[in-house]
C-alpha cells in the first residue's frame, strides 16, 4: 500500500470528523488550521476503536481487531494507514500523550465484553477510559499554560461528557444488552429498566425520572471541575473546549429538565442550537 502524503492523511482523517462528529466537529472548527488538522487525526482514531466496540462482529473478532490498533499504535512511523499516518504527524508537532489511547482501548474492551457497574466509583473507571482519554489527548492538541491540575481538569471534562451520553442513550443502551447507570444507583431509587410494549422505558413510579436527575447534577459538578480548564487555553482553543462542553451540558439540562424526553428517543440538539453555543464559545462564555 502507498504511504499517503500527510496532506492527504490530515484530508482523510478530516472528512472522517466531518461526516461523524456530529457534537464535537462544531468545537473542532474553532480551531486554528494546524490544530484542527491534528485533533481530526486523534478524534478519526478514537472513532475507529469506538465502531470496533460498537459494530456487529463476533467477540473474538473485535478483540483481534482491537488488538491489531494496539500493535499499530506501536508502530505509528512505518504505518502507511492515512488516519495512522496523521496521528503520527500530529504526536511530532504536539504533546499527543498516545498512551492515552491505551486507555481508550481498554474501555471500549469493557464495552464488548458486557461489563455492568455495581457503584459510580467503577462507572468512573470506565468513563475515564473512553472520554477522560480523549480529553487528555485533546489537551496534547490544544496546548496549555503549565498548571498542575491541568490534566485533571481535562480529564474531568470527558467524564462529564460521558455521564451525559449514558443518560441520553439509556433506552438504546439497554436494547443493545448495555447498562451503564450503577446498580447502586437504581436500587437506591427503585428502578428496574425495562422498555414496555411500545418499545419505550418503563417508569411506572417515578424512579427513574428521580434517578436521571440525580445524576444530571451528580455530572454538573464534573462540569464544574473540568471547565475550569477553559482559562488556560488560548482563544480558539478554549472556544473549542467551550463549544464540545457547551454543546452537550445544554444537552444535559435539557435530559434533567425533563427525564421522559429519552424514554422514546435520542435527544439531540437543532443545528441552529449548537451553533449558537459555538458562537458563545467564540466570546469564552460556556453554555
Amino acid at each position: 500500500m502507498t504511504t499517503p502524503t500527510i496532506a492527504q492523511a490530515y484530508a482523510t482523517c478530516e472528512d472522517i470528523t466531518r461526516t461523524e462528529a456530529r457534537n464535537f466537529y462544531w468545537g473542532i472548527r474553532l480551531l486554528t488550521r494546524e490544530r484542527r488538522s491534528a485533533l481530526c487525526a486523534v478524534y478519526a482514531l478514537a472513532r475507529r476503536v469506538d465502531d470496533i466496540g460498537d459494530g456487529d462482529l463476533p467477540l473474538e473478532e473485535k478483540a483481534a481487531q482491537l488488538e491489531t490498533v494496539r500493535k499499530e499504535l506501536s508502530a505509528l512511523d512505518r504505518s502507511t494507514d492515512p488516519v495512522l499516518v496523521a496521528v503520527a504527524d500530529a504526536a511530532r508537532r504536539y504533546p499527543v500523550p498516545l498512551e492515552a489511547f491505551e486507555e481508550l482501548l481498554d474501555g471500549v474492551w469493557m464495552d464488548i465484553e458486557g461489563r455492568r457497574y455495581g457503584t459510580f466509583d467503577e462507572l468512573t473507571e470506565y468513563c475515564r477510559c473512553v472520554a477522560g482519554s480523549i480529553g487528555r489527548l485533546c489537551l496534547g492538541v490544544f496546548g496549555h499554560r503549565p498548571h498542575p491540575h491541568a490534566a485533571h481538569y481535562a480529564d474531568a471534562l470527558g467524564i462529564a461528557l460521558q455521564q451525559t451520553n449514558i443518560l441520553r442513550d439509556i433506552r438504546e443502551d439497554l436494547l443493545t444488552g448495555r447498562v451503564y447507570l450503577p446498580a447502586a444507583d437504581l436500587d437506591a431509587f427503585g428502578v428496574e429498566l425495562a422498555v414496555d410494549e411500545r418499545g419505550v422505558l418503563a417508569d411506572p413510579h417515578g424512579g427513574l425520572a428521580n434517578l436521571i436527575r440525580h445524576s444530571a447534577a451528580r455530572a454538573r459538578e464534573w462540569y464544574a471541575d473540568g471547565l475550569r480548564l477553559g482559562p488556560l487555553l488560548d482563544r480558539r482553543s478554549g472556544a473549542c473546549c467551550l463549544a464540545m462542553a457547551g454543546i452537550y451540558r445544554q444537552l444535559l439540562d435539557r435530559i434533567a429538565e425533563q427525564p421522559s424526553a429519552v424514554y422514546d428517543r435520542r435527544l439531540s440538539l437543532s443545528g441552529r442550537e449548537k451553533l449558537g453555543v459555538a458562537f458563545r464559545a467564540l466570546g469564552g462564555r460556556a453554555a
